[in-house]
C-alpha cells in the first residue's frame, strides 16, 4: 500500500504557514538620502561658470574646482565666497553657505622683496589654504611690512631667504617670521594672485570690519574638516559666531595667525569641557601641534565665558 507522501503529486510542496509582518520595531529603518549639494564656481579673474560637487574637505574642493576648469589643483592659492576681489572678509574658511558662489584666486606674478627687520613684529597677519599655501591675511598701519608697496593682502608667502615653505601651516611661517633677527635682512618670495582688470592696483590692508551678511537665503551650511567627511549643520549661532570672533582675534594678537576653523574648533572643545584645566588637556589632545600657552588658554577660555554671557 502506497503511503500518503507517495500518492502526492510529482513537485507538490506540503503548504505552510503564513509568516506574520514584521513588528513596526522589527522593520529597518531607511537609509537616510544624502542630499546631493552642487556648488557654482568661476576663477576670480574671469571664466565660464562651473559646477562642482562631491567634496568633503579644502584639498578635495581644489581639485574639483582645477578639474572644472583644466588647471592643476597646486594653482589655486584660496577661494572666497560671493565676491570675485582679494576680500579676506570673505575669505572661504571652515563653511561654506548651501547657495554660495565660489570664487579660486590662482596664481599670478611672483616677485621678491627685500625686508629689514627694524622691530620685532612686522606687521603681518598670516593664514593659510588648508593645502599647503601660506598667504598675508592682514598688514598692519604704518608697520614695517605697510611700508613696503609692492607686498599686498592675498599674496602667497612661497620662501624666506630661498628656503620653501610650500606645505607649512600659517602658525610655522609666523614663528618663522618671529624669528628672524632684528637688523638683518631677508627675502620673501611672493605670488600674488592672478587679478582681473578691475583688481589691478588694488593693495589692501585688510582692516577689521563687521562680519558681513551671509548670502544664502537659508540657514545650513556645508562644514569642511580637515579629518573626516564634510556635514551639513545649521549655521553658527549667535553664541558660536562671536565666541569664534573673539578666538580669532585672540590667535591673531598671540601668534599673529588668523583662522576662523581653528577657532570654531576651540569653541566647539569648550562646549564639552566645564573647567579651563579640563579645556587645556582637551586642546592638548586635539589640537596638540599648536602647542598653546597656558596663558594662551586661559584668555580663550575667558573670552569665550564673555561670549557666552554676552549671548545670553
Amino acid at each position: 500500500m502506497e503511503s500518503a507522501a507517495a500518492r502526492e503529486a510529482p513537485g507538490a510542496e506540503t503548504p505552510r504557514a503564513p509568516v506574520p509582518p514584521p513588528s513596526p520595531a522589527e522593520t529597518p529603518a531607511a537609509p537616510r538620502v544624502r542630499p546631493r549639494l552642487v556648488f557654482r564656481t568661476q576663477l576670480a579673474h574671469g571664466s565660464p561658470t562651473g559646477k562642482i560637487e562631491g567634496f568633503t574637505n579644502v584639498r578635495e574642493l581644489y581639485a574639483k574646482i582645477a578639474e572644472a576648469f583644466g588647471i592643476a589643483p597646486t594653482e589655486i592659492l584660496f577661494c572666497t565666497l560671493n565676491s570675485h576681489k582679494v576680500d579676506m572678509q570673505k575669505l572661504l574658511g571652515g563653511q561654506i553657505g548651501l547657495e554660495d558662489f565660489i570664487f579660486a584666486h590662482v596664481r599670478g606674478e611672483t616677485k621678491e622683496v627685500e625686508v629689514t627687520k627694524t622691530e620685532d613684529a612686522l606687521g603681518l597677519t598670516i593664514t593659510d589654504n588648508g593645502a599647503g599655501y601660506a598667504f598675508i591675511k592682514r598688514i598692519k598701519e604704518g608697520s614695517i611690512i605697510n611700508r613696503i608697496e609692492a607686498v599686498c593682502v592675498g599674496d602667497s608667502i612661497e620662501a624666506i631667504n630661498d628656503h620653501s615653505i610650500v606645505g607649512c601651516r600659517h602658525y610655522e611661517v609666523a614663528k618663522m617670521l618671529r624669528e628672524l633677527p632684528k637688523s638683518q635682512p631677508f627675502t620673501l618670495r611672493l605670488v600674488q594672485p592672478k587679478r582681473a582688470f578691475d583688481m589691478i592696483g588694488q593693495r589692501s590692508r585688510g582692516s577689521k570690519c563687521p562680519m558681513e551678511a551671509r548670502v544664502a537665503s537659508g540657514r545650513e551650511t556645508l562644514r569642511l574638516r580637515s579629518g573626516g567627511a564634510a556635514t551639513v549643520e545649521e549655521a553658527p549661532s549667535e553664541f558660536e559666531e562671536e565666541a569664534s570672533r573673539k578666538v580669532d582675534d585672540l590667535l591673531e594678537s598671540y601668534m599673529g595667525i588668523r583662522d576662523p576653523e581653528l577657532a570654531c574648533t576651540m569653541v566647539e572643545t569648550s562646549k564639552k569641557t566645564g573647567s579651563v584645566r579640563e579645556f587645556a588637556r582637551c586642546l592638548d589632545s586635539v589640537l596638540g601641534e599648536f602647542a598653546f600657552p597656558d596663558e594662551f588658554v586661559v584668555e580663550v577660555w575667558a573670552a569665550i565665558a564673555e561670549a557666552r554671557e554676552a549671548c545670553g
